[in-house]
C-alpha cells in the first residue's frame, strides 16, 4: 500500500556524504490508525501551561544565546536554548519533576523506579530528593560515570545493568511490580511529555516568531511536547528532529508508517540511544513533525567543539546533536530565524578531552615548542 510519503532510503555508507531525510507520513493503514487511536493520550497546550506552573520555582528558566559567528556560518539567525544549564544539566528535569509532583501521598511513600541512559535518572533522582520520594534508577553499565555518581549523590538507589543482554525497561517494570513502586517512563508518560513541552513554552516567550525549530530526537518526549506547544503558537512553523546515523529508529518508523525497533545504537550521543519511538510520542511525531535528518558522530563532535570554542558553551554530545545538523549543512537555515535546543551538558572530562584533542589535531592546532614564535 502506498502511503504517499516522500522517503529517501540509503545504505549507511552513503549517509556521510548525502542529505538523509524523511518527510512525515500522511496516511496509515486502517489497522494502524485504530492502534494509535487506542494507544494515544491527548496532550494539549493547557497541559503544558499547567506543567509550567507546577515546576515554577524548581526548574530554572534557561537562557537563549546567539552567536554572530554561528549566524555567519549558517546564513541564518540562530537562537540556542540552553537546557544544558537546567537543573541536573538537562531538560529532563522538567518532565520528571512534573510527573513526580502529581503523585498521591500513598504513591510517594511507596517510591518510584526509572531506567535511563543517564539524564532521566538524574532528573528523577533530584526530583525525588526535593519532594521526599524514594528513588531507584537502573542505568546501563556504559553510562557516563559522572551521571552514575551524581544519581547516587542525589540519594537514588542505583542499579547497573548490561544493555547488551538485558532490557532496562523490563527490569524497571519488574521492580515496580515486585516492590510496589511507581514506574516513571523517560518519555511514554503524558506528564513527562507536558513537562518537556515547557522548553518551547518558555522559549516562545523569549524569542517569538521563529521560522524553524530543530531538536534532538530520542524517545520523543522533548520533540513531542515541543511540537504540541509551538504548533499552537505558530501552526506553520517547520519542526525538524535530528537523530544519529545508527540511532535512526524514528526516521525508519516515520518512513514505514509504524514503530520500528532497531538494534542498540553505539553513537556517542548516549542520550538518544532509543531503539524505538515511544507509544505516546510517535503518533504526535507523525502528526506534527515535518522532517528527520541524520548526523554522524563526527558531525556531533564538530558541533560540540564549535559550541565550546566559539560560543563558550559546554554541552554533552547529545546536547550538540541539533546544532550538528545545521553546521553539517543538513538543514537549510538561510535567511531564517531558527530555534535550536541544546538538550544537555553532562559530559565526562575524559570524553571531552578526546573530542577536543581529536579536533585540534585535525585543525593542526598542536605545535612543537620550536614551532612557536612571538606574534
Amino acid at each position: 500500500m502506498s502511503t504517499g510519503n516522500s522517503c529517501l532510503l540509503m545504505e549507511k555508507s552513503q549517509i556521510s556524504n548525502e542529505r538523509f531525510f524523511c518527510e512525515k507520513n500522511t496516511l496509515l493503514c486502517s489497522y494502524q490508525e485504530e492502534y494509535f487511536m487506542a494507544q494515544t493520550t491527548t496532550i494539549t497546550l493547557r497541559d503544558i501551561e499547567t506543567a509550567a506552573q507546577r515546576i515554577a520555582g524548581y526548574a530554572c528558566p534557561t537562557p537563549v544565546l546567539t552567536s554572530s559567528r554561528l549566524d555567519d556560518q549558517t546564513e541564518g539567525t540562530i537562537y540556542l536554548k540552553c537546557e544544558n544549564l537546567q537543573r541536573t544539566g538537562a531538560f529532563k528535569f522538567r518532565g520528571a519533576f512534573n510527573r513526580l509532583s502529581v503523585l498521591t501521598s500513598e504513591e510517594r511513600q511507596r517510591g518510584v523506579v526509572a531506567y535511563s541512559s543517564g539524564n532521566h535518572a538524574l532528573a528523577v533522582a533530584l526530583s525525588g530528593k526535593l519532594l521526599g520520594i524514594p528513588v531507584t534508577v537502573i542505568l546501563p553499565d556504559d553510562a557516563v560515570s559522572s551521571k552514575i555518581a551524581t544519581a547516587k549523590l542525589y540519594g537514588a538507589h542505583v542499579l547497573i545493568a548490561d544493555p547488551r543482554t538485558e532490557d532496562l525497561e523490563e527490569i524497571a517494570q519488574s521492580l515496580a511490580r515486585e516492590r510496589d513502586l511507581v514506574f516513571i517512563s523517560p518519555y511514554d508518560d503524558p506528564y513527562v511529555i507536558a513537562g518537556q513541552g515547557t522548553v518551547m513554552h518558555e522559549m516562545w516567550k523569549q524569542i517569538p516568531h521563529l521560522d524553524l525549530l530543530v531538536l534532538p530526537c530520542g524517545g520523543g518526549s522533548l520533540i513531542a511536547g515541543s511540537c504540541i506547544a509551538v504548533k499552537e503558537y505558530k501552526p506553520k512553523i517547520h519542526v525538524i528532529g535530528v537523530e544519529t546515523v545508527d540511532g535512526n529508529d524514528t526516521f525508519l518508523s516515520l518512513c514505514s508508517g509504524h514503530p520500528v525497533h532497531i538494534s542498540r545504537p553505539t553513537t556517542i550521543a548516549d542520550g538518544i540511544r532509543a531503539q524505538s519511538p515511544g507509544r505516546l510520542t510517535f503518533p504526535i511525531e507523525q502528526e506534527l513533525l515535518e522532517q528527520i535528518v541524520l548526523v554522524t558522530d563526527e558531525d556531533i563532535k564538530a558541533a560540540l567543539r564549535f559550541l565550546l570554542l566559539e560560543v563558550k558553551v559546554l554541552v554533552e554530545p547529545t546536547g550538540a546533536v541539533a546544532l550538528a545538523a545545521l553546521l553539517s549543512g543538513k538543514v537549510d537555515t538561510r535567511g531564517k530565524r531558527v530555534g535550536v535546543v541544546l538538550s544537555g551538558g553532562n559530559i565526562d572530562s575524559e570524553i571531552l578531552l578526546n573530542i577536543m584533542s581529536s579536533g585540534l589535531a585535525k585543525d593542526n592546532r598542536y605545535h612543537r615548542e620550536d614551532d612557536l614564535y612571538e606574534a
